[in-house]
C-alpha cells in the first residue's frame, strides 16, 4: 500500500476531483446537451419535410379549441376561414430574415367556428435602422387564408414590451405574452402566412434543412468523458514506474561498496581512458 500513498497527497486528491467532475458534465450535462440540440434539429427537418408535400388541412382539425396546441405539428400547412382583428396588432422586433433586420407584424385572426389564432403577416423593414415603417392594414371581413403551424417562442429575459412609434412591440412570438398584452385569447400555435395570402406582407421562407454540428459535439464529449480517467490511469502509472525507477536506483547505489578513488582513475575522469 505504500506505493499508493503517493495518491493521498492534496494535488492528487484535487486532480481526482476535477478529472471525475469533468467527466461526470461530460456523461450529464453536455453530451445530453448536444444531442438534444441534434435530436430537436432532426425532428424540425423532418416536419419540415413533411409539410413541403402534405395538403393543407383546416386548422380546426389540429386546433380545435381555444387552449388547443400542435406542437407535433408544427410546419404543417392549414387553412383558415375568418377575419383578421387589426387594433390587437403587435410587431415582433430585432428580427432577423435573409440576413437583414425585420419587424414580424402580428395579428390575432378570429376563425369562423373555431378559436382565434395569432397570424404572423410576414415582414417589413425597419427605417432609419429601427424606426417602424407604414405597415398596410390587413383586409376587413372574411377572408381564407393557408398558413403553417408555429410553436409559441419563449419569452426574451429582462425585456419587456413597450410601445413606440404607434406600435405595441415585443421580443418573441410568445402567445401567452401577446394574449396578456392584446388581451385576446390565443391559440398554443400560431400561424405563418405563406405566399400570395390576404393580408400577407414579406414572405418569410422555410428554414434551410441543416443537421448542424451537434451530433459530432455530443460525440466528442462523450469521447472526452472517456478519455480525461483514462488520462488520469495513465499519469498514476507513470509516476508509479518512475517511483519503482528511482528505488531501484537508490538500491543499487546503497547496495555498491565504497571503492576508494585512485588517482588513475581521478586523471581517467579529467582526460579518458587510454584505448
Amino acid at each position: 500500500m505504500k506505493r499508493w500513498a503517493f495518491l493521498l497527497r492534496p494535488s492528487w486528491l484535487v486532480l481526482f476531483v476535477l478529472v471525475l467532475a469533468f467527466a461526470y458534465l461530460c456523461f450529464t450535462v453536455l453530451a445530453p446537451w448536444q444531442l438534444g440540440k441534434n435530436s430537436k434539429t432532426s425532428r424540425e427537418n423532418n416536419q419540415i419535410s413533411h409539410s413541403v408535400t402534405a395538403d393543407p388541412v383546416p386548422v380546426t382539425t389540429l386546433l380545435p379549441q381555444q387552449d388547443s396546441s400542435a406542437s407535433d405539428e408544427q410546419w404543417r400547412q392549414v387553412t383558415a376561414t375568418g377575419r383578421y382583428l387589426p387594433d390587437a396588432q403587435v410587431l415582433a422586433r430585432l428580427r432577423s430574415v435573409e440576413g437583414e433586420p425585420a419587424f414580424e407584424v402580428l395579428v390575432p385572426f378570429a376563425v369562423e367556428g373555431g378559436p382565434t389564432v395569432l397570424v404572423n403577416r410576414g415582414y417589413v423593414r425597419p427605417e432609419g435602422g429601427s424606426k417602424v415603417p407604414a405597415i398596410a392594414a390587413p383586409p376587413t371581413g372574411s377572408v381564407t387564408i393557408t398558413a403553417r403551424l408555429r410553436d409559441s417562442e419563449g419569452l426574451i429575459q429582462d425585456r419587456e414590451p413597450f410601445r413606440q412609434d404607434g406600435a405595441q412591440q415585443v421580443y418573441s412570438i410568445n402567445l401567452e405574452q401577446i394574449s396578456a398584452i392584446t388581451g385576446v385569447p390565443l391559440a398554443g400555435s400560431y400561424l405563418q402566412l405563406v405566399e400570395d395570402q390576404p393580408g400577407g406582407l414579406g414572405i418569410i421562407g422555410l428554414p434551410n434543412l441543416d443537421a448542424g454540428p451537434f451530433l459530432s459535439y455530443g460525440i466528442q464529449w462523450i469521447a472526452f468523458g472517456i478519455i480525461a480517467p483514462i488520462g488520469l490511469g495513465y499519469f498514476i502509472r507513470a509516476e508509479i514506474l518512475q517511483r519503482r525507477r528511482e528505488k531501484a536506483a537508490k538500491d543499487a547505489a546503497d547496495a555498491k561498496p565504497d571503492a576508494p578513488v585512485t588517482t588513475e582513475a581521478k586523471l581517467a575522469d579529467r582526460y579518458g581512458r587510454r584505448r
